[in-house]
């Protein structure tokens, strides 16, 4: 039995966008009701699995003791790639509005391209109040 390749169909602009919105959706629909489903200690556990401590929640966030730890730890080793002092720099300018907990967490735990991973230099606690303090109000590169 022979195979025929098929190109791939592209769609109009709307009818991509409406596919897309719907496909996400549904997704999120999905996730809801799969965490509705299965619990504060499985959304912990997959959580851990995937790397991102369950930990990052608001209020640890938010915790003014952690945002401290966090600029003591950019101030030693982050702004020197990514302050606005290294700008055109090393590394890229952040925008943390665009960002979620487990995202900067990877980031720093695991690094990204030219970035090296800080898993091994940095306590966990450590890279959790960094993240805390990229997320806050307070950060200023």
């Amino acid at each position: 039995m022979s195979r025929v390749a098929s190109a791939p169909v592209e769609l109009p602009g709307p009818i991509a966008s409406w596919l897309s919105s719907l496909l996400e959706d549904v997704v999120l629909k999905f996730a809801f009701g799969l965490v509705a489903s299965i619990g504060a200690a499985a959304i912990a556990a997959v959580a851990a699995a995937a790397g991102t401590p369950a930990a990052l929640t608001e209020a640890y966030l938010n915790k003014p003791e952690n945002i401290t730890a966090g600029k003591a730890v950019w101030e030693e080793q982050c702004r020197h790639c990514h302050g606005s002092s290294a700008y055109p720099g090393k590394g890229p300018k952040l925008k943390p509005r665009r960002y979620k907990p487990g995202f900067v967490y990877d980031r720093v735990t695991n690094g990204f391209r030219k970035m090296p991973a800080w898993k091994e230099i940095y306590s966990d606690e450590e890279r959790m109040a960094v993240v805390a303090y990229i997320l806050s109000r307070k950060f200023s590169p």
